[in-house]
């Protein structure tokens, strides 16, 4: 069961890259997506997921992040290209649309929330 997450968000096709590791990719994406948390992706808008490697150990998802880091732009570019030329949200595709209404609601459940659970909502909820 693979349990971790390296991902890679970005603003626009070509934007601002983020690279990030977590242990639940629906709480965390959501956190970007209304900016529940400052920092380098909220400032730059960052609510696009691009990218994404499932991992099994938290030490090979962090491993990762760092390799992915340390690569050239370009490298990165290609890397999200091969899966997603279109630079599509993929989130959407993997727990269905946020309903911006219930923002409040949804950020209070993400707050909630605990570490590492895959049951956070369910796929015919609000998400």
């Amino acid at each position: 069961m693979r349990n971790y997450v390296t991902y890679i968000l970005s603003n626009k096709r070509h934007g601002t890259i983020y690279i990030g590791v977590t242990n639940n990719l629906r709480r965390r994406i959501i956190e970007h997506k209304f900016g529940a948390q400052k920092g380098f992706s909220k400032k730059y808008d960052l609510k696009l997921l691009v990218y994404f490697d499932q991992f099994e150990y938290v030490e090979d998802a962090i491993f990762r992040e760092k390799q992915l880091k340390r690569w050239h732009r370009d490298w990165k570019i290609n890397l999200i290209e091969e899966q997603n030329p279109m630079w599509l949200d993929l989130y959407n595709d993997i727990f269905g649309p946020i309903d911006e209404e219930y923002k409040d609601w949804i950020l209070k459940q993400v707050q909630d929330d605990t570490p590492g659970s895959d049951n956070m909502f369910d796929k015919q909820g609000y998400v």
